[in-house]
């Protein structure tokens, strides 16, 4: 197996700023059979030809290279990966990859019913469903499709397979999802369910997006708890909660985690947030993306990419392709500066991106 040594030690994917990058999210598609606003335009969208997709041996080989410099998370993605034909496959395939010691894959739930069991046999360990809305007329409205019973029939086949705990992400727009919070908190109660909040991101494809859209962290915490009580921060392992910021982890260890977990105070369900906006998770993100086309990513928000696919097509060694990726990594910036008036959104909308 490869192993990319420079000086005698192990090389590791450590950026400028000293973070240390072990999670590889991968996009295998930018089609989805949804329009969710925040991420696609409503019609007429034009897709990638598929023969510029990375086959699922390049993504292989891209994970088996990314092993050597400490890669061993992976999240598949899209647009909708479900849409790819034989996802589970390339899932068995990179649960082979020795080093690789988790795979999740976020997914609209919409083919989750049909494909669930047959991914947890795959050697698929987490599941992210994205579900912004508990009425069916919200959800259309966010999603400008049809769809949502099957969301639900997913999720109940994912807990049928065994998949637990299942968590939800739900996008929070000010004007549009308020009303669903508290019904997600009587989910999160109710059942195992993690409901994960996220703040609305500068990434949807019309550029529409404004701050004041945002419906923030600390005013999501505030709804649930005039329903329910007080909420408890759930304390990272080895770190402290910041009385005074509740949103925020401190102490030896940062946690890597976007979301910040909360129990209700009964001990009766958990609830996250990610709150990309109000208070970005830069400073400890260990993550970087694989778009569907070929392109490394060391940023979400990021406005320069590194061919990779090219590389892979042109007879690229992997000691190359490593250090490509060490390059990439290398020049990631400190954030994504949205709270600065240097923010641009990118050219890229999210389902381009992968999520």
């Amino acid at each position: 197996m490869l192993t990319v040594r420079r000086s005698g030690f192990m090389r590791r994917l450590i950026d400028r700023f000293g973070r240390l990058h072990n999670n590889l999210r991968i996009s295998v598609t930018d089609r989805c059979n949804i329009r969710c606003f925040y991420c696609m335009p409503a019609d007429n969208v034009e897709f990638m030809p598929k023969s510029h997709l990375l086959t699922f041996e390049e993504i292989e080989r891209i994970v088996r290279v990314g092993t050597t410099l400490g890669i061993d998370r992976i999240r598949l993605t899209g647009g909708e990966p479900l849409v790819r034909r034989d996802l589970h496959v390339l899932v068995q395939r990179l649960a082979s990859v020795p080093g690789i010691i988790d795979i999740g894959l976020t997914t609209n739930g919409i083919l989750l019913d049909e494909q669930a069991q047959l991914l947890k046999d795959s050697g698929l360990k987490r599941l992210n469903i994205s579900l912004d809305a508990l009425d069916p007329d919200v959800f259309k409205a966010v999603t400008r499709r049809d769809g949502y019973e099957r969301v639900l029939a997913g999720i109940e086949a994912a807990r049928v397979a065994g998949f637990s705990p299942i968590k939800l992400n739900a996008v929070s727009v000010r004007g549009l999802t308020e009303d669903q919070i508290v019904p997600f908190g009587h989910l999160a109660r109710e059942t195992e369910t993690v409901v994960r909040f996220i703040e609305f991101m500068p990434l949807d494809a019309d550029g529409q997006w404004q701050r004041d859209k945002v419906l923030f962290a600390h005013e999501i915490i505030a709804i649930l708890e005039s329903e329910f009580g007080p909420l408890r921060p759930v304390v990272a392992e080895s770190g402290t909660v910041d009385a005074k910021n509740p949103l925020a982890i401190i102490g030896n260890t940062i946690t890597h985690a976007p979301a910040q977990d909360y129990e209700f105070a009964d001990g009766r369900g958990r609830i996250g947030l990610i709150a990309s906006v109000s208070q970005p998770f830069c400073a400890s993100c260990n993550r970087f993306r694989v778009t569907a086309d070929g392109k490394f990513r060391n940023c979400l928000f990021s406005h320069e990419e590194t061919d990779v696919k090219t590389m892979l097509r042109s007879g690229g060694t992997d000691d190359e392709i490593a250090e490509l990726m060490l390059e990439c990594i290398a020049a990631k910036n400190e954030g994504h500066e949205i709270n600065s008036s240097k923010f641009i959104q990118p050219d890229r909308p999210m389902y381009s991106i992968g999520g």
